[in-house]
Formats: structure tokens, C-alpha cells, sequence
């Protein structure tokens, strides 16, 4: 498996009930198709070989034997196929009837693991036929297979690096589910056959508990249901099929139609997963200790098909992303307003320069003024412009703190700063890094400053993603007493600044417009001068890379800890052509030193708000050395070349 990822199935054909020989051919037909697609493993409905609405024929001995012999037309037609199945049909054991899974691989039966929890309420009636299965230990069939033994049980399947069990349909809906024992025993994906008759409103409740289980399990969740064919004396059958992954829905199929849908499972990011999460707790030894079989197969390598978002920080969905966006806002100045409250500062003091960033922290620091009840002109925004300051940032600054009602000052850094290069012996005509950090730091001084007059606090406007590029000046814009920005990527940024331009255009058409140009505007730190022609000469993602190409490695590199080396083919999918593999390979070499270099600027930030799921403070989420080595990354991403 490339970059552990396994390609799963979960097929609805139709179904002719108590027609085994029918449901056979197109059980073996899908199991073709999805061979041809590289699928690893296939699951079916509940009893999907015999049908699930057979009723009292369940309890007649030709539609079990004829069952029997239909599973044994599978095994042995599809003995050639690199596939994992599992079929649903009844299995007599001891004396006793059981609905039952059958895991089959290349002409052999790997065992049969029988339903635990049988509904017998509203419109199902199970217990007439079938008995729940209540035993820990794997038990032997014999004589169902020629002269091998089955087992028969509730076990978790080893083969080919992938860890799996089953369930079926009730296990899933009661309250301590059979997939709960089968997670804290190493099973990361579960399969679920399925007859879930529907009913309005059922299908989503049913997407929500699928969900919501591999999201508890920290798992993927197949779930197939029984669709067309089904008796439909009393009931309707939909074939709501899905796929989910740790809480997110992967595929799931139209409802009346059937057929297969698949999902590309990343087994490597849910094992991390588990790894982070100290409360996850994997049993090994004990009285609770499961059944394992393993057996021998090689799952295909795969093209992946799952979608990758090239923005993992930004919803997709424009309706999802302006309540993300309104949700981030009143998190961001509900730790502002919180500070604040709490040790009695009645104003804020923003170094405001035009670009998106400081724009972000006036708009939050609005909000949190507005839910204080303080009055806005306790807002110091002070523009400060410098040797690289162009008109247009500036107005644009001007414009915000007018319309926001904020208290503008401007303060020129130019003879300051003339002043310490004379201080120091440095020749302003060197263009170097003293010369930008030499402002940064002289600016902040000046918030410090009058943040000291005011009795204010001054507020950060630094945002995530310069934090893990080292894009700071250390002492300079890296500091101030809080920093609203600290987890909010840039790519998230321009969002949420283009949502406040959104937000306020009935407002104040002249706030929205200048917003938008914020948004439109190239960044930069502006510290060289301007072009001829007034124009930005320093844009940030000339020279550190594109900044949706480095929120993409961070949130893979931080929240999913994979290697370069798979970061760099997940980029490739997401970003389908945008960008040439070149290019994404300098940017995240450039990514990968940048990030193990700057640590020293993250060990010391401010204090901030965690408003997404990663986040860099040395006090939360993440720990690192300053001087750790990046040799083993950089050499993991040279392997792309080989």
C-alpha cells in the first residue's frame, strides 16, 4: 500500500429474496467490478445472500442449505480475485440459528462472525429465527466447508498491514457497540452489514451515527445497507450506503439506487491519531482480550481518488465557510474580551499597516470592544509608516480605523530608525536584514510604549502561519501582550477578512471596498522601498512560496504527522496541476528548514487563543526543541526523486 492508504467498498445489488443462486451471481458480479478498481475489501448487506425479509423460510432447512452452497459458489468463484469479501447469510450452529458474516479470501472462508444484538421491536423480529450471539471465545464449524473447520466468532481480521473487524446492523445502534471492543484491540477499519429499513428522517440520523462511531473509534466505518429486491410487504430498503473516517463522511451512495461506492481509508493518519490521543486505550492482555485471525494477502497499490482539499483550513462549502468564519470571529474576541475584562484594561493598541493581518486583529478587537461595551475610540490604531510604506496601504489603514470609529495616530519610524542606524554603524543603503528588522523592532517599541501611556494592552497581528515559517522579526512583530491571530492560518485570513467585508457592506460600502482591496493586496512586511512607481518591491510569497502551498504542509506536517515524502504526493492530487512537482518540492524543502530553524521564535509567544485544531504555543499543542536536527525530513522528501 502506497502511503497506507486501502481502497474499501460497500456494494448494494439487488436481491430476489430467498433466491440464493440469483444473489450469488450478483454478489461475485460487483465483487469483479470492484477487483477491477483496487479495492482491498467489499462488504455486503445483512444476509445479503439469501435476502434479509425472508421470514419464517429462514427456519426452513433448504433456504440454509441452499445458502450454504450459494457462499460456497463465492469462495470458489472468486478465489483468483485480490479481495477481501464479506457476505451476509444465515449459518446453523449447535443446534441454533445465527445471522451471520462471512469474511472470505481467495478460495478460503477466513470465519464467521455472527450478529451479537437482535432487534426485537417495532418491525423487526429477529429473535423468531435468530439467536444473539453472547460468547467472547472463537468456536470451530465443522463440516462446513469439506473436511476444513470455520471460525466462528467475534474476531479482529490481520492481513496485509490492515486491521479490521465486523459488525452487523443492531451491533452499531445499541449502546456499547461490538466495534468499541474491536477499536481497543487494534481494528481500524469496521464493517458493517446492514438492513436498515427507511423511514423519514432516518437516513440522516443514520449518516450521523456512522459518523459520529468512527469519530469515537477513531476509525473508518463501512457500512453497507440492503437496498432494492427486499421484501416490501411492510418495509422500504434505500441501500444508504457509507463510508466515514474519523468523523468525516468519505462517500455515501444516492438512496434507491444500489451499486458500490468506495473510499481511499488513510490507515496511517488514524494509527497517528490514536497515537496523539493518550485516552485512547489499546488492550492487548486481559480477561476482555479478543480473537485475532490473521491470514496472508497484499492489498493493491492505488491511485488515490479521495479528495484532498488544497485548503485544509478552509471549508469548502461557501455556506459552511461563512459560519466557520463567524464562529472563528467570536472566538478570537472572546479571548480578547476575556483578557481584557480580566485585568481591567479598557483599551487596545494595534500597530495597523494595511495588510490582512493587522486588518484581522482590528476587526476582532472591534468585536471584542463592541461585547465589552466599551467604546471604540479606546482603540489606538496606529499606522506607521516607514521606508517601504506605499500609499495604498496606508489609506487603506486610515480608512479602517475612521470607519471602525477607532482612535487613528500616525507615527513616522523614518528618523528613528535613521537615528539607530546611526546608533549602530549601519549604512542605511544596505538593504539587508538589519535594515527590516530594524523597523519591526522600533515599531513595537512604539506599541509598547504607548500601550505604557494608555494603559492599554497591546494586541498581536501575527497569524499561524508566519509563526511556523519564523516570519517574524524576534522581539518585533513576534510580540505583544496577546495575540489574536496566533492560530489562524493565512489562507483562513483572507477568508475571514473577505466575510467582514461581506458582513459590512450595508453598512459602509467605503469599509467593505476598503477591505477588499486588503484582501487584493500583495503581501508584505513592506520594509524595502517602493518600486518607481509606488507599487509593493517586497512580496512575501516571492520569497518564501505561496502560502496555500505551505498552510497545506503545515496542517499535514503538525495535525497528521506524516512524512515529506507523503505530504509531497498529497500535494500533487490536491493541487491537480497548479503547480508543477518542482515547484512543490523547493516549497516544501523550503517549508521543512524554515520550520525546524524558526522554533526559537515559537517557544516564546505570547499568549493567543487555540481557535482550530493546530496551533503552535509552547504551552499547548506543540513541544519541540530549538535545536533539533531536520536532516531525517529532508531526506524523507528526497526520496520523491529516486
Amino acid at each position: 500500500m502506497i502511503d497506507s492508504f486501502i481502497r474499501v467498498g460497500a456494494a448494494t445489488p439487488e436481491v430476489k429474496v430467498a433466491d440464493t443462486v440469483f444473489n450469488a451471481t450478483r454478489i461475485i458480479e460487483a465483487a469483479k467490478k470492484a477487483a477491477d478498481r483496487d479495492c482491498g475489501i467489499l462488504v455486503f448487506p445483512e444476509l445479503s445472500v439469501t435476502g434479509y425479509t425472508c421470514g419464517d423460510l429462514f427456519l426452513q432447512s433448504a433456504l440454509l442449505d441452499a445458502a450454504k452452497d450459494a457462499l460456497l459458489r463465492i469462495v470458489s468463484e472468486t478465489e483468483d480475485l485480490d479481495l477481501v469479501l464479506i457476505v451476509g447469510l444465515p449459518v446453523k450452529y449447535g443446534g441454533k440459528l445465527y445471522n451471520c458474516a462471512a469474511v472470505i479470501y481467495q478460495g478460503d472462508i477466513i470465519g464467521l462472525v455472527p450478529k451479537q444484538n437482535i432487534p426485537n421491536y417495532s418491525e423487526f423480529y429477529e429473535m423468531r429465527y435468530f439467536t444473539p450471539f453472547e460468547g467472547k471465545e472463537l468456536l470451530m464449524l465443522d463440516g462446513f466447508m469439506e473436511d476444513e473447520t470455520v471460525d466462528f466468532g467475534p474476531a479482529v481480521f490481520e492481513c496485509g498491514g490492515v486491521r479490521f473487524a465486523v459488525e452487523i446492523c443492531e451491533d452499531l445502534w445499541v449502546p456499547k457497540s461490538p466495534s468499541v471492543r474491536y477499536a481497543e484491540h487494534g481494528a481500524e477499519i469496521i464493517f458493517n452489514l446492514s438492513c436498515s429499513d427507511e423511514v423519514i428522517g432516518k437516513a440522516e440520523f443514520r449518516r450521523n451515527l456512522v459518523a459520529s462511531q468512527s469519530a469515537k473509534l477513531v476509525a473508518a466505518y463501512v457500512y453497507a445497507d440492503a437496498g432494492l429486491g427486499e421484501s416490501t410487504t411492510d418495509m422500504v430498503f434505500a441501500g444508504h450506503n457509507i463510508i466515514a473516517e474519523n468523523g468525516k463522511v468519505l462517500a455515501e451512495s444516492k438512496k434507491f439506487e444500489g451499486g458500490i461506492i468506495y473510499g481511499d481509508i488513510d490507515l496511517e493518519r488514524l494509527s497517528n491519531e490514536r497515537k496523539r490521543m493518550n485516552t485512547f486505550k489499546m488492550k492487548t492482555t486481559g480477561d476482555d482480550y479478543i480473537n485475532n485471525l490473521s491470514f496472508d494477502c497484499e492489498f493493491p497499490d492505488i491511485e488515490i481518488e479521495r479528495h484532498i482539499a488544497k485548503t485544509p483550513f478552509v471549508p469548502e462549502d461557501r455556506k459552511d465557510l461563512a459560519q466557520r468564519c463567524e464562529d472563528i470571529l467570536n472566538m478570537q474576541a472572546a479571548g480578547l474580551y476575556t483578557r481584557m475584562s480580566k485585568i481591567g484594561s479598557k483599551k487596545a493598541v494595534i500597530g495597523l499597516s494595511g495588510g490582512l493581518d493587522s486588518t484581522l486583529a482590528l476587526i476582532v478587537t472591534v468585536h471584542a470592544f463592541d461585547r465589552l461595551g466599551l467604546p471604540r475610540d479606546g482603540i489606538i490604531a496606529i499606522t506607521m509608516p516607514g521606508f517601504g510604506t506605499t500609499s495604498r496601504t496606508k489609506n487603506n489603514s486610515m480608512r479602517l480605523a475612521e470607519e471602525y470609529g477607532c482612535t487613528l495616530r500616525e507615527i513616522s519610524i523614518s528618523d528613528a530608525v535613521n537615528q539607530h542606524f546611526k546608533d549602530i554603524g549601519h549604512d542605511p543603503e544596505v538593504r539587508d536584514i538589519t535594515y527590516e528588522n530594524s523597523q519591526a523592532r522600533e515599531r513595537t517599541q512604539i506599541l509598547m510604549d504607548v500601550a505604557n501611556q494608555e494603559g492599554g494592552l497591546v494586541v498581536g497581528t501575527g497569524d499561524l502561519s508566519e509563526l511556523a515559517l519564523g516570519w517574524a522579526t524576534y522581539n518585533g512583530d513576534h510580540m505583544s501582550m496577546y495575540g489574536v491571530n496566533a492560530s489562524i492560518p493565512k489562507t483562513l485570513v483572507r477568508h475571514l477578512v473577505s466575510y467582514e467585508a461581506e458582513r459590512t457592506a450595508s453598512i459602509s460600502q467605503t469599509l467593505s471596498k476598503a477591505l477588499d482591496d486588503i484582501v487584493a493586496t500583495p503581501v508584505s512586511p513592506e520594509l524595502l522601498p517602493p518600486t518607481e512607481d509606488g507599487q509593493i518591491s517586497q512580496k512575501t510569497e516571492e520569497q518564501v512560496g505561496p502560502y496555500e502551498l505551505h498552510d497545506f504542509f503545515l496542517y499535514y506536517f503538525v495535525r497528521c504527522g506524516f512524512a515529506p515524502s507523503k505530504i509531497y504526493r498529497l500535494a500533487q492530487i490536491a493541487f491537480d496541476g497548479a503547480y508543477d512537482d518542482n515547484t512543490i518540492y523547493k516549497w516544501e524543502e523550503t517549508f521543512i528548514k524554515r520550520f525546524f530553524a524558526q522554533q526559537f521564535k515559537r517557544s516564546c509567544l505570547p499568549d493567543g487563543p487555540k481557535v482550530g485544531t493546530v496551533t503552535l504555543s509552547p504551552r499547548g499543542d506543540w513541544r519541540m526543541p530549538s535545536d533539533a536536527s531536520r536532516n531525517i525530513w529532508l531526506e524523507d522528501l528526497q526520496t520523491v526523486k529516486e
